[in-house]
């Protein structure tokens, strides 16, 4: 009787005749692909030395903060149980370039050219008037440090890049100092008419401070507790990133509340300074400093105008 060969051996039969007669170099494959389970061959990797990454101060998109802060940030003195007031201008400044011909009202307002900033600075030198930082005027406040006769603190908000290229040189030529404060995300971003880190790492080495305006310039009143850590911690740790420990705060637009404050203080910030008109600054008040608006539209002698009427003398 004659054996008929199912016709579903025949695949099998032509695989291992294949076998058979193919060169021995290829059985492997074939006995390894068919008569065994298909499986993916690993590759052993190739022993190449792998360049260590480097380390960038640059933030993650993330809405996470990712930086480590510096290990013991520099604690604010501890107040001596005296209430003090000081009368101590903080002047606030934005753009010191002329604005551009279709700039609205708002921008002409906040810029100065720099000519009226020489002119300011001028006048102030010519007067006997020695500028501060805001960390002189909180260890005046809460220990009673003593402050030079007629004391004026000069502060920048939102970091243009004007500030660098006119502002810097300006109070280098004058002998003074000035308080920056810079958007985190706006520098990381590269935005155009803002300064770079690299820039704001010169001013910081120079004797200029340094300061926090948030991450991107939001108001911060009535906002859930995790985003406002986003917003000041987050920016902490931006600037920390960049070996600069900021120890003041400016409030975007002026806004804040308590909440802002308590996490503030949680951040390790010192005080903060806000748009409130006024030049009398108090040791209970060290997270609500006033400020003068300088408006680019005002001469000189209106600025000066201005600074007598919330009391101060010549």
């Amino acid at each position: 009787m004659k054996r008929i060969v199912p016709v579903f051996f025949i695949p099998l039969l032509m695989t291992l005749w294949l076998i058979a007669f193919l060169p021995s170099q290829n059985k492997a494959y074939w006995k390894g692909s068919i008569l065994h389970p298909t499986f993916t061959p690993t590759l052993s990797p190739t022993l190449t030395s792998t360049p260590t990454p480097t380390l960038t101060p640059t933030p993650s998109p993330s809405p996470t903060p990712t930086f480590t802060p510096t290990p013991t940030p520099t604690p604010a003195p501890t107040p001596d149980g005296i209430r003090r007031e000081a009368v101590v201008p903080i002047l606030l400044y934005h753009y010191v370039s002329s604005p551009p011909p279709d700039a609205n009202l708002v921008r002409r307002e906040i810029s100065v050219s720099p000519q009226q900033f020489e002119e300011h600075l001028r006048y102030f030198k010519a007067h006997n008037y020695t500028t501060i930082t805001l960390r002189d005027l909180v260890y005046h406040l809460t220990i009673g440090k003593p402050l030079p006769p007629k004391p004026l603190i000069i502060t920048f908000d939102d970091g243009y890049e004007d500030n660098y290229q006119n502002a810097f040189p300006l109070l280098r030529k004058y002998g003074f100092v000035a308080t920056f404060f810079v958007i985190t995300d706006f520098i990381d971003e590269g935005r155009p008419g803002y300064m770079t880190w690299e820039q704001i790492e010169e001013m910081a080495r120079s004797g200029m401070e340094i300061g926090s305006h948030s991450r991107n310039h939001v108001p911060l009143r009535d906002k859930p507790l995790d985003y406002l850590v986003w917003q000041i911690l987050g920016s902490r740790q931006t600037l920390e990133a960049h070996g600069i420990e900021p120890r003041f705060f400016s409030y975007p637009f002026g806004f804040y509340d308590d909440e802002v404050v308590k996490v503030l203080q949680s951040a390790h910030f010192w005080g903060a300074v806000t748009t409130k008109p006024g030049i009398v600054q108090s040791s209970d008040g060290l997270f609500a400093l006033k400020r003068i608006r300088v408006n680019g539209r005002e001469s000189l002698e209106q600025l000066v105008a201005k600074l007598r009427a919330y009391g101060l003398k010549q």
